[in-house]
């Protein structure tokens, strides 16, 4: 499947995108993304790939056609964490994403926002792609229930053209693709079959809660984690690191009192130790954001001219990447309700 083209809007740091080739294999071909930081990162991992940037000024009919087209829209609208001004808020681009869509028609198209977007907006979006001659399947998952230290419940959709078959196609392009799947940690290979979601515009059903202890860790919220002191309890040369890098130089291991289970717990799943909490200042280190996203150390933490804002930014309003190729791979193995009527016939 390494041929499949990915076009990628609201690319961030490449989250989804991972998820996506993980899943479904391929390689992205042009992202969108007009934020300075998330620029500088997909630069960084990307610099032969075109970044169309502000997509509500891109021609679409002069964008390289795309076989999946994914994106993590701007969640603020629909956030717990914001106003929830839903359609009226000024960041919803959504219109934009669905006019790309029409004039693009991907085989696959796969979204990501908060769980929150299901009491708002979401029949908007449904509304739209059935409009434009879409069909769709949706779930929800949290990163704890993939072994995550933090909740972060999220909606995933995937979506294909309904005169095609496009969900037996997610699950040819899935299941031919298993080499794939070591590209990300061990987390994305769980099984989620017991969690249920909508199936072709019905249904808005949230996962079976499977918390972990201590499932916010402070500092990772909705999209924007707050830049603030630590929650953990120590003192002395236990809080001490060296160069900001997030490694643990100081004698004594943190402190990490209530959130330990989790900690240890997602230590376990992808096989790498949680970074320093803490900088040289006592603040929220960047490093240890990045390893409860799930990413590579230095992912975003080692792009070049990145302030410590700009990371935490950019990793606020990430995806963990085994989260979303855990809910994807759910969801292309679902059966056709066509195929499931067959047999029960």
């Amino acid at each position: 499947m390494s041929g499949l083209r990915i076009g990628s809007v609201c690319s961030g740091y490449l989250g989804l995108d991972l998820a996506v080739e993980a899943v479904f294999g391929g390689s992205t071909v042009w992202v969108a993304d007009n934020d300075p930081g998330a620029a500088r990162i997909l630069a960084h991992h990307l610099p032969q790939v075109p970044n169309l940037g502000d997509i509500t000024a891109v021609d679409w009919h002069q964008a390289e056609p795309v076989d999946i087209y994914c994106g993590g829209y701007p969640c603020q609208p629909f956030s717990t964490a914001g106003h929830r001004k839903g359609t009226q808020d000024a960041r919803h681009i959504w219109p934009h994403i669905a006019h790309s869509l029409r004039v693009l028609r991907p085989r696959l198209a796969v979204f990501e926002n908060v769980a929150g977007h299901l009491s708002l907006g979401f029949d908007t979006v449904l509304g739209d792609l059935a409009r434009i001659g879409f069909d769709a399947d949706w779930c929800t998952l949290r990163a704890s229930d993939i072994g995550a230290a933090h909740q972060r419940n999220r909606l995933f959709l995937l979506a294909w053209p309904a005169d095609t078959c496009g969900q037996g196609l997610a699950r040819r392009w899935a299941e031919g693709t298993a080499s794939h799947r070591r590209r990300l940690a061990p987390a994305d290979t769980l099984d989620v079959g017991s969690h249920r979601g909508g199936a072709r515009g019905a249904g808005r059903d949230e996962p079976a809660a499977r918390r972990l202890a201590a499932a916010h860790t402070a500092g990772v919220g909705e999209r924007e984690p707050a830049d603030q002191a630590h929650p953990f309890t120590g003192g002395g040369d236990a809080w001490s690191v060296s160069g900001g890098g997030g490694l643990r130089t100081a004698p004594c291991a943190p402190a990490w009192g209530r959130y330990g289970p989790a900690i240890e717990r997602w230590e376990a799943v992808i096989g790498r130790s949680a970074p320093w909490p803490v900088d040289d200042l006592g603040r929220l280190n960047p490093p240890l954001v990045e390893w409860l996203m799930g990413l590579p150390a230095g992912h975003v933490t080692d792009v070049p001219g990145l302030s410590r804002t700009a990371q935490l930014k950019a990793l606020g309003n990430g995806v963990v990447p085994q989260q979303a190729a855990a809910a994807l791979r759910h969801l292309a193995a679902r059966q056709e309700p066509e195929a499931q009527l067959r047999r029960a016939a």
